[in-house]
């Protein structure tokens, strides 16, 4: 997918395959791996135990020297992302207490070059933001897409393209092309999302084009999610495309649909560390991530998890983010 999305080929867009290819071969004797590709053919088995063997890279005085004095003399990098279990973002090893996926493991790769201790957090999604408002969390690697109304309160480092992914049952029949494609149906969401932001969007669209609004539903958690989609009281789920992607293939029972870029119909949605406005930390993370980008170290943590289609060539700080309105 190009970097810019313009309305001409935004529906194109959606026509895309999920950026990711998985085969669902969970394999308990192994430690309990599960295959992801980033294309056909081109397999690639996840290491889901709590043994993770993660990938390393040398620390860089001059960016570590960036950090501010405080987080420098604590020696450890906050770190806060979601609870909720986001296989391959971020979800918990076959132990069910070991935090594993992409998101962490490119935390880890920023606080090796800072020369801090990675401590992760999990929190509930809306408290990601509480953290990092009282600074009790210095930094958020939490899929967390860049926006412009968070950037009134927070600053960002980019660092992977957000794509979002419409689920629906196999065999629905279903696909999203747009705004038309959702009007009436029942759709679900996370709430305090992009997605949602979306979402509320496309309603608003059908409804001046004398179409019925979208049934938006909200579930506490993705089990309760993905069981309305099974059993018909929704459906579309609308979240993440890489969560999309790996549960359909490795339950077997749902699909994507539909693909589109988070930041709306003009502009490549980016994925971004997140941390408080002004508190300083922002320069030494995009640098801390662009060097991690150059020595390819960042390359092989997104093809570790399956997702090489979503690299970004640099870190941005506070690059154009999600419209207030999808206009």
């Amino acid at each position: 997918m190009s970097t810019s999305i313009t309305r001409r080929t935004s529906a194109a867009a959606l026509g895309l395959t999920a950026a990711l290819v998985l085969a669902a071969c969970s394999n308990p004797s192994d430690g309990g791996t599960t295959e992801v590709a980033a294309a056909k053919g081109a397999g690639t088995k996840i290491n889901l135990s709590p043994d993770q063997h993660r990938i390393t890279t040398d620390q860089v005085d001059s960016i570590a020297a960036e950090v501010p004095e405080k987080i420098r003399k604590r020696g450890t990098l906050e770190i806060v992302g979601s609870s909720g279990s986001a296989a391959p973002l971020t979800f918990y090893a076959t132990d069910n207490k070991t935090v594993i996926g992409v998101e962490p493991d490119i935390a880890y790769l920023v606080a090796d070059v800072l020369g801090l201790k990675p401590h992760i957090n999990t929190v509930s999604w809306e408290n990601i933001f509480v953290g990092l408002d009282s600074a009790k969390y210095d930094v958020g690697f939490s899929n967390i897409t860049d926006t412009e109304e968070r950037k009134e309160k927070y600053d960002f480092a980019s660092y992977r393209r957000d794509n979002l992914g419409f689920e629906a049952r196999k065999g629905s029949g279903l696909k999203v092309t747009g705004p038309k494609a959702v009007a009436g149906r029942t759709v679900a969401v996370g709430s305090g999302t992009n997605q949602e932001k979306l979402l509320i969007e496309w309603s608003k669209e059908d409804v001046k084009a004398g179409l019925k609004p979208v049934n938006i539903k909200y579930y506490q958690n993705d089990s309760d999610t993905y069981l309305a989609l099974q059993s018909g009281r929704i459906d579309l789920y609308l979240g993440p495309n890489p969560t999309a992607a790996y549960h359909a293939a490795t339950t077997g029972k749902s699909e994507v649909v539909g693909t589109y870029s988070g930041a709306g119909a003009t502009l490549q949605g980016l994925i971004a560390a997140t941390t408080k406005k002004d508190c300083g930390l922002v320069k030494p993370l995009a640098d801390a991530l662009n060097k991690i980008i150059r020595n390819g170290t960042y390359a092989k943590v997104l093809k570790r998890w399956g997702l090489s289609n979503e690299a970004v060539t640099k870190s941005e700080i506070n690059p154009p983010g999600l419209p207030k309105t999808n206009k």
